[in-house]
């Protein structure tokens, strides 16, 4: 047969610090802030924000989580197609814009040229013959005094 015999824990058996009556405990004063146990020192900040985790319901956690993912996945393809586009609007000037440019501005030197020429035989034509009607210029004109 099997005989049972109860075996008492030592910490069940040791006594409590602390003062033994109810009158003893001193509630009213302030605590210095010594007393207050701090954290343990090789605890760190990211430790104690996954500690954190065990407040938050695993539903409300797995929200959280699906809506950061959404939202990042819709920030990353958008900030890839913008990159995208800005590739190909930049390149398409590039390519398109500065061919264009060169040529507006060379055509702008060639009537800026003709205008030139246009105005030195005018002034040639005043000075070789003052008194004749310049060609484009009303008739019977006279030169001012």
């Amino acid at each position: 047969m099997v005989q049972l015999t109860e075996v008492l824990d030592e910490e069940f058996i040791r006594e409590q610090e602390g003062p033994h009556d109810e009158d003893d405990w001193d509630t009213d004063s302030e605590s210095d802030d010594e007393s207050i146990a701090s954290a343990p020192p090789d605890e760190t900040l990211y430790d104690r924000i996954i500690a954190l985790q065990d407040m938050i319901p695993a539903s409300t956690r797995r929200s959280i989580t699906s809506k950061v993912n959404t939202t990042s996945s819709w920030l990353k393809s958008g900030l890839f197609m913008g990159g995208k586009t800005l590739w190909v609007v930049s390149t398409s000037a590039l390519l398109l814009g500065v061919p264009w440019a060169l040529a507006y501005s060379e055509e702008q030197m060639i009537v800026e040229q003709e205008r030139a020429e246009m105005m030195a035989q005018r002034a040639q034509n005043e000075f070789m013959a003052p008194g004749t009607p310049t060609p484009g210029g009303p008739l019977g004109a006279k030169p001012a005094l």
